[in-house]
């Protein structure tokens, strides 16, 4: 089975290790230094020119790829099958 990014990006959910809302894992410095040395380097894939919104952590190929979605972790989720029946009342 495939997920959908955003933009032109599509991945097997088999290698997706985590999906992280940006915002909220930001407040951590230990995220914010991975992210960083991440960056560096060149393991992170920018699907949009638009703001991320979240990003995820994946492997491929035996390398670490993390992409930087615009779309938010919760559709992702939704989008994954991870969570069935979310409620945000």
């Amino acid at each position: 089975m495939f997920i959908h990014l955003g933009g032109d990006v599509v991945v097997p959910l088999k290698d997706i290790i985590a999906i992280m809302d940006i915002e909220s894992s930001s407040v951590s410095q230990n995220t914010k230094e991975f992210l960083q040395t991440a960056d560096d380097e060149d393991f992170i894939i920018k699907i949009s020119k638009d703001s991320p919104k979240s990003f995820i952590l994946s492997e491929r190929d035996n390398k670490t790829v993390i992409y930087l979605s615009p779309i938010s972790s919760v559709t992702l989720y939704k989008r994954s099958g991870f969570l069935n029946d979310v409620s945000l009342k």
